[in-house]
């Protein structure tokens, strides 16, 4: 392997975790096969360059061009790719989330390159990169590497722990103005909207999820209030997003999106294997569910047999008391 190029996100003057976790992925590898890294970043802000330098990484390709100012999934696919055959770099890292997962796989189909998608593990191992990744709704895990000489991998976000190097480097920025023509923006993002002061469940570190046992959207604030005590996201099953309780957002599952928080409490939720598929790998579990055979509790960590409208608002009491 040549290089290593990884692909990340601001977030307002900084980075988001997840490319955090990509960098501290890359580091490890890159140490283990003595392989150079480099990022590419769109429209980089110095803080954000600056947090890059702590966590290791030695170099950045700044991205700019007059387009790049809107937000388009192919414009900055193109970018990516770009990037990478400027630096000849071989292998391409993206975090998991809603970006990545659309940019990644255009930017593997331009590079030629194989794909491992959802990976939650990482090593080097007799020259080559090995992943692994859960299969099978989560019921199975596999390890798999890449025969092409170009690679991309994506990483599940909250899966690789992202910590700081312990040698703090001056960032070289190298600005960089790729080729593109309004062709590559024909989908653009015209507005986001976000719901203020609430956490995207694939970046929660907490996440709180409630499910067909709530019996309605006027009792979500009991999931809504312990996800604020802990810091957290609120979640929902597919149950609860179907009924139309909650937006599609929020659903954790095989056909929402797949979590791996520290922690994660299931209120009311039986444990489809659809929904184990999205959250299993969470690092600690926890189930609140009047139904002492409920599948949830196969996966648990720590359950609690009762009515979660008993059990949440003492709940939240206890740690609220704790935490203060």
């Amino acid at each position: 392997m040549k290089k290593i190029l990884v692909y990340l996100e601001q977030q307002k003057e900084s980075l988001k975790r997840t490319s955090l976790e990509v960098i501290t992925a890359a580091r490890t590898i890159a140490s283990n096969g003595n392989i150079p890294i480099v990022g590419v970043i769109i429209n980089g802000n110095p803080n954000a360059i600056k947090v890059a330098g702590e966590y290791g990484l030695a170099k950045i390709i700044n991205a700019k061009h007059t387009l790049l100012e809107k937000t388009s999934i192919m414009g900055f696919s193109n970018v990516a790719y770009q990037v990478a055959k400027s630096e000849d770099a071989d292998v391409v890292i993206f975090a998991g989330n809603a970006a990545g997962m659309e940019i990644a796989p255009r930017v593997a189909v331009k590079m030629e390159a194989g794909y491992i998608c959802d990976c939650v593990g990482l090593e080097f191992s007799d020259g080559n990169i090995v992943a692994s990744k859960p299969v099978y709704a989560g019921k199975s895990m596999i390890t798999a590497k890449i025969d092409s000489e170009n690679k991309v991998f994506s990483l599940r976000p909250n899966v690789f722990t992202s910590s700081k190097s312990d040698t703090v480097v001056n960032c070289e920025i190298n600005d960089f103005s790729p080729e593109l023509t309004d062709k590559d923006f024909k989908d653009i993002v015209i507005n986001v909207m976000k719901n203020e002061g609430k956490l995207d469940v694939l970046e929660a570190d907490v996440i709180v999820s409630g499910g067909r046992g709530i019996k309605g959207p006027e009792n979500y604030h009991l999931i809504e209030t312990l996800a604020n005590t802990l810091g957290g996201a609120v979640g929902a099953s597919r149950a609860v997003v179907d009924a139309g309780w909650r937006p599609h957002a929020e659903q954790v599952g095989q056909t929402g999106k797949t979590v791996s928080p520290s922690l994660y409490i299931a209120c009311g939720i039986s444990g489809a294997v659809q929904h184990l598929a999205g959250m299993s790998t969470s690092k600690t579990i926890v189930a609140i569910n009047k139904d002492k055979d409920a599948p949830i509790f196969k996966v648990t960590d720590y359950g609690i047999v009762g009515d979660l409208f008993d059990v949440l608002p003492k709940l939240n009491e206890k740690i609220k008391s704790i935490l203060n």
